[in-house]
């Protein structure tokens, strides 16, 4: 008895010595590792003391512990995460649903009084660290901001293209005066990217200022502010043919739609895309829809579509040509108002060092994963986190979770009302485009995503 005494003893002894080293790696962990590799370091640490801890225990005490440690890391998240929403989506949502209120995060609830914990509670609290917020910053790392490197190489390739396709341009329609070409998007200014899937060309058109007079949205005869019209003047008093853009008017007017026709033919008939490739070291392929001019690109990084958006600029207006199947009219010219929102959003987190681009490239790297999600632009996600920052002051680092959740709820709440303002005109809507069922999807995409938010995080 007394040497059972004895090894009872040591085996208490051995376990206090290995607790004490536990408790001073942990203790140190997050000064050296930081949240995240502290997280990783108690998983690892917990494991090993836990089969020093079922070796020194007697036969009766290790099932209760074998049965508790079957838990997956799936479930230790749902219970470590910091914002829980309860899951409602055993059917897909329509649009009648979305006026149903969003189950609140649930408020954390501490005591009135800090007790000190013992080293199995601290550990315990240590390996369950994996908060929403955690979880959102890393997939902005590994997920949605892509390498230096890669941007380069992709916007070299796209830049090339561009070269090939403007000598084509000027070389088979001298009758189209076009200004030089330029990369647009974030490719185009040098910014962070999500993804390296869309880029766009530019294609601006030489109009002459006395001829052609550009018509504000809400003066035309359809009344929408987002659409205007390029008039052509003075037909009186000068010849029609005196501008080269005379033969793509329509009704006095300067038909989008014709300008797209004219070169999608070009683009799909006339220029020798493999040859092209071949050069580049890749494959590029017209898409074959008539109202819109885009490449197909696959190459070494990927694939990748490249938008061509031929322009008309005046003064501070930036109009595209607008080429829709559901336009009432054929010419119609779409107001950008997409340098407007990158400088606001620039100047919002210069101003307080806040997150909101890298929240908008959370959003955006999700969507374009996610089918029910892919009709949510950039566009979409730019103009609703505008909005909440006149209402949330609150952008910093530590708010990511917070804003992430609020930008979701607050895009479900415009889509039940089918209709998303534009920042810089409140009587645009930004949802003209999308039908009942793109809202439906959208709906039940961000009720997934605010309900389970690291189904979707995980790549």
């Amino acid at each position: 008895m007394m040497a059972g005494l004895q090894l009872q003893k040591k085996s208490k002894k051995n376990e206090d010595g290995v607790g004490s080293m536990v408790d001073f790696l942990l203790a140190n962990a997050r000064l050296v590792l930081g949240v995240g590799g502290a997280a990783m370091l108690g998983i690892a640490t917990l494991a090993v003391k836990r089969l020093i801890d079922r070796a020194a225990s007697p036969p009766d005490e290790k099932e209760p512990e074998e049965k508790a440690e079957q838990k997956s890391m799936e479930e230790t998240w749902k219970e470590a995460v910091l914002i829980k929403v309860s899951p409602r989506l055993s059917r897909k949502v329509g649009r009648s649903d979305l006026s149903a209120p969003l189950p609140l995060p649930a408020p954390s609830q501490p005591s009135p009084v800090e007790k000190p914990l013992s080293t199995k509670e601290e550990v315990k609290k240590i390996s369950v660290c994996f908060t929403l917020q955690e979880r959102l910053l890393d997939y902005y790392t590994h997920h949605a901001n892509v390498s230096d490197t890669q941007r380069q190489l992709v916007r070299q390739l796209v830049l090339d293209i561009m070269t090939e396709l403007q000598n084509f341009l000027r070389a088979k329609h001298p009758e189209m005066p076009f200004s030089a070409m330029r990369l647009g998007g974030s490719l185009g200014r040098g910014l962070p990217v999500a993804n390296l899937d869309h880029s766009c060309l530019m294609l601006p058109l030489v109009l002459e200022s006395e001829l052609w007079k550009f018509i504000p949205g809400q003066e035309t005869i359809l009344s929408d502010p987002q659409f205007w019209l390029v008039k052509r003047v003075d037909l009186e008093y000068t010849v029609r043919g005196s501008s080269p853009w005379d033969k793509f008017i329509v009704g006095r007017y300067l038909s989008s739609r014709t300008i797209i026709e004219t070169l999608h033919k070009t683009l799909l008939g006339s220029i020798n895309w493999p040859s092209i490739g071949a050069i580049l070291d890749c494959t590029i392929q017209p898409v074959i829809a008539s109202d819109n001019l885009k490449l197909e690109v696959s190459h070494a990084e990927g694939r990748m579509i490249i938008n061509i958006l031929p322009m008309a600029t005046t003064k501070d207006v930036v109009l595209f040509a607008h080429s829709h199947p559901n336009a009432p009219v054929e010419n119609l010219w779409h107001r950008s108002y997409y340098k407007e929102e990158i400088h606001k959003l620039q100047e919002l987190d210069n101003s307080d060092s806040g997150v909101r681009q890298q929240c908008l490239h959370i959003l955006k790297g999700i969507c374009r994963g996610n089918a029910s999600l892919s009709h949510l632009s950039s566009t979409h996600l730019r103009h609703t986190i505008l909005h909440l920052s006149s209402t949330s002051n609150d952008w910093s680092e530590a708010s990511l979770d917070d804003r992430f959740l609020q930008v979701i709820e607050q895009m479900i709440i415009y889509l039940d009302k089918g209709f998303l303002p534009c920042y810089f005109n409140n009587n645009v809507n930004l949802f003209y485009s999308l039908s009942e069922q793109d809202i439906d999807d959208l709906g039940y995409g961000l009720y997934q995503l605010f309900s389970e938010p690291d189904s979707l995080l995980q790549k």
